[in-house]
C-alpha cells in the first residue's frame, strides 16, 4: 500500500478515537469505540487458548475492524440502533472498504460479510466477546450511569451469543455474578 492511501485510511480510522460511545470509563469518562476495540481484541488475545480449532487471527481482525462503520456514524447504542441505522453504516462502510487498495479490497469486505453471515466460529466468538465487553465495562463504571433498562440489559445482553461455548458460558456467568451484586449494592 503506497503511503498516501494508507495515511488516507488511518486518518478516517482516526474517527473512532473521537467517537464516543454510550458507556463511560470506570473513572467517569467516556468510552471511544477505539477503546472498546481495543480492549476487544485483546480480550481475543487472551481466550485464544480456550478455542483451539479456531482461527483466533482472524478472530482478532474481526475484532479490530468490528465498529470501523462507527467513524462515519458514530456510536449507537444497541437499545436504540434501528435497522435503518445499521444498513448506513453498513453501506457507508462497505464504500469505505471498496476504495482500498487490493488486495486490502477484498480481504476487509470478506471478513465483514463472514462476520454479518455469524456461520463461522470465529465469527461466533467475535460477536460473543463484542457484547462481553460492553456488559464488562457496564460493570466497571458507576452504577448511577446506567440508564433504567440496562438493569435488565446487563443479564440479557450477549445471553445468546455465548450459548455456542461452555467457556463462554461459564465467562457471562460470572459477568452477571458481578453485575447482580454491582445493582444489589446500589
Amino acid at each position: 500500500m503506497n503511503p498516501v492511501e494508507l495515511l488516507n485510511i488511518l486518518g478516517t480510522a482516526e474517527k473512532l478515537k473521537c467517537r464516543t460511545r454510550h458507556c463511560v470509563t470506570s473513572t467517569g469518562r467516556a468510552e471511544s469505540v477505539a477503546e472498546h476495540s481495543w480492549r476487544l481484541a485483546f480480550m481475543s488475545m487472551l481466550v485464544r487458548d480456550e478455542f483451539p480449532e479456531a482461527d483466533m487471527d482472524k478472530v482478532l481482525e474481526m475484532c479490530i475492524i468490528h465498529d470501523l462503520g462507527e467513524a462515519f456514524t458514530g456510536d449507537i447504542p444497541a437499545f436504540d440502533k434501528t435497522e435503518a441505522d445499521r444498513k448506513r453504516e453498513k453501506k457507508l462502510l462497505h464504500e469505505w472498504i471498496s476504495s482500498f487498495p487490493r488486495p486490502y479490497d477484498s480481504e476487509f469486505a470478506a471478513l465483514l460479510e463472514e462476520m454479518d453471515a455469524m456461520q463461522t466460529e470465529e465469527a461466533k466468538i467475535y460477536k460473543a466477546l463484542d457484547n462481553l465487553e460492553a456488559v464488562i465495562q457496564h460493570d466497571e463504571c458507576d452504577i448511577s450511569t446506567w440508564l433504567p433498562l440496562e438493569y435488565d440489559l446487563q443479564l440479557e445482553y450477549g445471553k445468546d451469543k455465548v450459548e455456542f461455548s461452555p467457556y463462554l458460558k461459564s465467562l457471562k456467568a460470572e459477568i452477571d455474578k458481578i453485575t447482580l451484586e454491582k445493582i444489589a449494592d446500589k
